[in-house]
């Protein structure tokens, strides 16, 4: 009941895909478990360096032999001037001063050119790690890149929010499309759109999509379970990509503490914000994100803002202080579970078999 066009190209049994979770969710043993399990394990490799890829790569591979993926993040002209600086490190001292942060004068802000630079390094490393799978995020490669990648028999994949967004990866040449609801956890991966325009719902999202392009369509944002994938199917596409199910797994690499937060926090509890990064994302609502609130249109554009709050997500991590943590969670919270990965997948798969079967 599985076999589709999704699970026959990504050679999975089933048509699941773990979220490329990026900032250290991904560990080489829920990535290996994932495809172990029958889905698709994927690398959230946007905060990577080149070798640091290279370095999960060949651990993933010596847990599996089965396929996994790479996920990067396209990167966005962005400039910072020194008012800009000045005002969001105003703004961020009071909580540096509340987590006992000593020093930031050797916090290195980003350049645009080596942000490029660090993309093309990482795409390298996919090909010459011959990584089945690669997916981006927060626009599309050039052309040259798509076209170097496919031809060295890698799967490309790219992420949408809106009906335009996917028309665009299919004409770039990709082989499929991530459709990225307003429930989904973590950044959104809109790119032609502004922040509002980007937040169509995941049902309203797909049909409207696979009416408009060709390539098979993945859905993501706030599924959790069998049902959010029958749904999906229903609805036209042809595979699910999963976040937060997978982020509270035991396998995960996410903190026991954001975990904890996960678990126990009810549906009306997530929130869009830019305060952390820079780049708008959904998480648990805390004292850092309401605190912000009415300063984060001014911010700095991703990556500056990221940078600039580094220091303040570590050391809240380190005290188990979630107030001032980045807590990326999709709207369904309440579904989450702590199990295994293959707990996770089985369940999935029981419910969509006994709901074909209408039991």
């Amino acid at each position: 009941m599985f076999n589709n066009e999704v699970t026959k190209i990504l050679r999975i049994q089933y048509p699941i895909i773990q979220a490329p979770m990026a900032g250290g969710v991904t560990t080489s043993k829920l990535v290996a478990e994932v495809s172990n399990s029958g889905g698709l394990g994927m690398v959230g490799a946007g905060y990577m360096t080149s070798s640091q890829i290279q370095e999960q790569a060949r651990e993933i591979k010596k847990l599996t032999s089965n396929f996994f993926g790479i996920n990067l993040f396209v990167p966005n002209e962005f400039h910072v001037t020194d008012h800009e600086l000045k005002t969001a490190n105003q703004l961020l001292k009071p909580f540096r001063e509340k987590l006992h942060i000593q020093d930031t004068d050797d916090v290195e802000i980003p350049d645009y050119k080596k942000v490029v630079e660090t993309f093309h390094d990482q795409v390298k490393v996919i090909i010459e790690e011959k990584i089945p799978v690669c997916s981006f995020t927060f626009g599309i490669p050039s052309r040259e890149i798509i076209h170097e990648l496919k031809q060295h028999r890698i799967i490309v994949l790219g992420t949408a929010t809106t009906v335009k967004e996917a028309i665009e990866i299919e004409k770039s040449g990709m082989d499929m499309v991530v459709v990225q609801g307003s429930e989904a956890g973590g950044h959104r991966g809109n790119f032609l759109e502004d922040h509002q325009e980007s937040q169509i719902g995941l049902f309203s999202l797909i049909p409207q999509v696979v009416d408009n392009v060709s390539i098979p369509v993945i859905s993501a944002g706030g599924i959790m379970d069998g049902r959010g994938l029958m749904a999906s199917i229903c609805l036209g596409a042809k595979g699910v990509q999963m976040g937060t199910a997978f982020l509270t797994c035991i396998e995960s690499g996410a903190s026991e503490i954001h975990k904890e937060e996960v678990l126990h926090t009810p549906e009306d509890q997530t929130i869009m914000t830019r305060s952390f990064s820079g780049k708008w994302a959904r998480g648990i609502k805390n004292r850092f994100i309401l605190d912000m609130q009415k300063s984060e249109e001014s911010l700095p554009k991703f990556p500056v803002q990221n940078t600039l709050t580094k220091g303040i997500r570590k050391a809240a991590t380190v005290q188990k202080n979630h107030e001032y943590m980045s807590l990326w969670s999709g709207q369904s919270p309440r579904l989450a579970k702590k199990q295994t990965v293959k707990s996770l997948i089985e369940s999935i798969v029981e419910e969509s078999t006994l709901i074909l079967s209408n039991k």
